[in-house]
């Protein structure tokens, strides 16, 4: 019986994946070719692929966790559609909807990618320049034939950098003469972070072109969604005790805690994460500066600043609100969560009802004392 092995298999990418897939470079030729203009947009003709991209935007800032849909009925809108909407996106001249958007499609490809057979999933890691292959059928441990794929050890690290979840770390990988091993569907997580960083690229585009005015009331009508739909969560905030309880925290402000804390690095958006809700369950802005004390480019002048003004001490005197938990997850600062992240939607919620199961623990706990 004739054995597939990986150097001798490729498979051909069709419009169909083009359509599934518009970030691979073939697509982007042939999107290329069309010759599209900005202006172009105002052709009646292109009303199809208008209308297919400002749902792929809106689809992004609706639905949470975010994702865009695959609408297989029509390859060419469909393919098409994809570079309109990052215009309509990169238009809007706000990083939330650009980071929101970006996330969207890159979950999109996540769930097409891990319903794919593992030689089609090879062939799109390959236009990333991952050096990665099919595991054989002849692989000389049987226990790794339970694997689809194994990927260069370098390129795992460079992929899974900003992974936090123990099964990713490599120490817990099947690493064998330089390659980690893996199945389809974790090949497709790691490709979204791929997709999710590409389309971000794109999305920096200056876009100084005039738009038309169709185009325009699209862009202002995108913008009008994220002002409602993101407005700052109303949390219960009177009732949180005064002091600070971090064990009460939600997985993501652990991890962004314990980050600062040991001076590791945290993005613009993670210290403001961080920062509003460690003021909300009662910790003094003194302790809070205390926090981003280890960090390499600790300026405490600059951060006393910045936290009494998320405190609402300082400027406009307005109290910041901490992320909700779909604006976290767009800004990638969601740790996975947990079973209690499930039924929130708002990081301070989770800190209450935790503190709340605490408190009826403890009362519980008393009774059976006393008894």
């Amino acid at each position: 019986m004739s054995r597939r092995r990986w150097l001798e298999v490729n498979v051909p990418l069709t419009r169909e994946d083009w359509a599934k897939y518009p970030f691979l470079p073939a697509a982007t030729q042939y999107i290329r070719n069309l010759n599209l203009k900005i202006e172009s947009l105002a052709n009646p003709a292109l009303e199809p692929v208008l209308e297919r991209a400002e749902e792929r935007v809106r689809e992004a800032l609706l639905t949470s966790p975010p994702q865009v849909s695959y609408q297989p009925y029509d390859e060419e809108v469909e393919l098409v559609s994809f570079p309109v909407a990052v215009i309509l996106a990169s238009a809007t001249a706000d990083e939330f909807i650009k980071k929101r958007y970006a996330l969207a499609e890159a979950r999109r490809a996540y769930e097409l990618l891990s319903r794919e057979d593992k030689w089609k999933i090879a062939e799109v890691s390959k236009t990333f320049g991952w050096r990665i292959h099919v595991v054989s059928e002849n692989e000389e441990w049987t226990q790794l034939r339970s694997y689809d794929l194994k990927i260069h050890v370098t390129d795992f690290l460079r992929c899974t950098r900003t992974f936090h979840e123990a099964s990713w770390k490599l120490v817990n990988r099947i690493l064998l003469k330089g390659m980690v091993y893996l199945t389809r569907h974790e090949a497709a997580r790691l490709l979204q972070e791929e997709v999710q960083r590409r389309i971000e690229g794109r999305l920096k585009a200056d876009l100084r072109t005039a738009l038309p005015p169709n185009v325009t009331g699209i862009v202002d009508g995108l913008r009008r969604i994220r002002e409602r739909r993101f407005k700052k969560a109303s949390v219960e905030l009177t009732k949180l005790p005064k002091k600070s309880v971090f064990e009460a925290y939600p997985p993501c402000m652990k991890r962004l805690y314990e980050t600062a804390a040991s001076g590791g690095h945290l993005s613009h958006a993670g210290r403001f994460a961080l920062t509003s809700f460690l003021l909300h369950t009662g910790m003094p802005p003194e302790k809070v500066v205390d926090i981003f004390r280890s960090s390499p480019d600790f300026n405490e002048r600059m951060t006393r600043y910045q936290v009494e003004h998320i405190a609402g001490l300082r400027g406009s005197r307005t109290r910041y609100t901490p992320y909700a938990c779909d604006t976290l997850r767009t800004h990638g600062l969601c740790s996975g969560g947990d079973d209690l992240c499930r039924n929130v939607r708002h990081p301070l919620a989770y800190y209450w009802r935790k503190l709340r199961l605490r408190m009826t623990e403890t009362e519980i706990a008393h009774r059976a004392e006393a008894e």
